[in-house]
């Protein structure tokens, strides 16, 4: 089972604080972005990045996600190689940053062999994002753009949910598109078992004429 979103872009963000400005972070309230509401991400979002000392934002569209399937790689890997672009690009001293690897060891490792630098130490943990301010400001950077994102896609899809398995708007937008236009959107990751289960009914609920059109 893949995780994330069924709908729309990943979007991944890596943001460089001096450390003398670290204390701000706690100071206005930054924590684990899952655990803050769209309107309070969007508020500190505002406030974070005038601040920062740098950050890069990569958006990595449904197509490329599905990509991977052809190159081989998992979506870890794929996000792996996206945070790589990311610090090899802004170049932080020390990097700390949310392991998607079940070893978080063997994660840092693997970041550390494709940088094109060398970083004076690579912090790698599990829920970083829960325990470090400046992975949870990435977060959070990350996750409203990504709001932004949608809300945008909203205006020509229509209000489809948060994108997300779990919503049940989503699932709901998901199947009336493949079962009116015969295919998914192109917003849709194709590689998600949800696409693919929809995609499987639908077959199986259509008429053999369907196909004779």
């Amino acid at each position: 089972m893949l995780k994330g979103s069924v709908l729309g872009p990943m979007v991944i963000c890596g943001v460089c604080f001096l450390n003398s400005k670290l204390d701000f972070l706690s100071k206005i309230g930054v924590r684990d972005s899952k655990k803050l509401n769209p309107k309070r991400r969007s508020d500190l979002a505002k406030i974070l990045i005038p601040n920062c000392h740098s950050y890069k934002v990569i958006i990595v569209n449904p197509h490329e996600i599905d990509q991977r399937e052809v190159k081989r790689i998992t979506l870890n890997r794929l996000e792996e190689l996206k945070m790589a672009d990311i610090i090899n690009s802004l170049k932080p001293d020390t990097i700390y940053i949310d392991a998607v690897d079940v070893n978080e060891e063997r994660f840092g490792v693997s970041i550390k062999n494709l940088l094109k630098y060398k970083p004076k130490k690579i912090i790698s943990k599990h829920k970083a994002d829960d325990i470090y301010p400046i992975v949870s400001a990435g977060s959070i950077i990350a996750k409203d753009r990504r709001d932004a994102l949608i809300e945008d896609l909203k205006e020509d899809y229509g209000d489809f949910g948060s994108g997300y398995p779990s919503d049940v708007r989503t699932i709901t937008f998901l199947k009336d598109y493949i079962q009116t236009h015969k295919k998914p959107p192109k917003i849709a990751r194709k590689s998600w078992d949800t696409t693919k289960k929809i995609i499987t009914n639908d077959l199986k609920t259509r008429k053999i004429t369907d196909f004779l059109k």
